[in-house]
């Protein structure tokens, strides 16, 4: 499990992007690129990092799902996931 001051962050980051997303795309328009860079660092989109919903895990995250590999794997087998189950041949 990631800590929890990682996770703290990365909500944070999510809802600055949501905050200045109206702003940034007015001045991309208007080519205002000065007053782009005096907006706060963690309001760029670019900056977001997915992680588990669950864990907060950063690595092997599938978007299609939301949660990290490891815990689609546990949520598979316990058939929390509709329409998955596992391979056999």
């Amino acid at each position: 499990m990631a800590r929890k001051s990682l996770i703290a962050r990365e909500n944070k980051r999510k809802r600055m992007v949501e905050k200045y997303a109206e702003l940034r795309k007015e001045l991309k328009e208007k080519g205002d690129y000065e007053a782009l860079q005096k907006l706060p660092k963690n309001s760029s989109p670019v900056r977001l990092h997915n992680r588990c919903l669950m864990t907060g895990r950063p690595r092997g995250y599938y978007r299609k799902f939301g949660i990290s590999r490891l815990q689609f794997r546990e949520m598979a087998l316990r058939g929390e996931i509709p329409g998955i189950k596992k391979s056999s041949w």
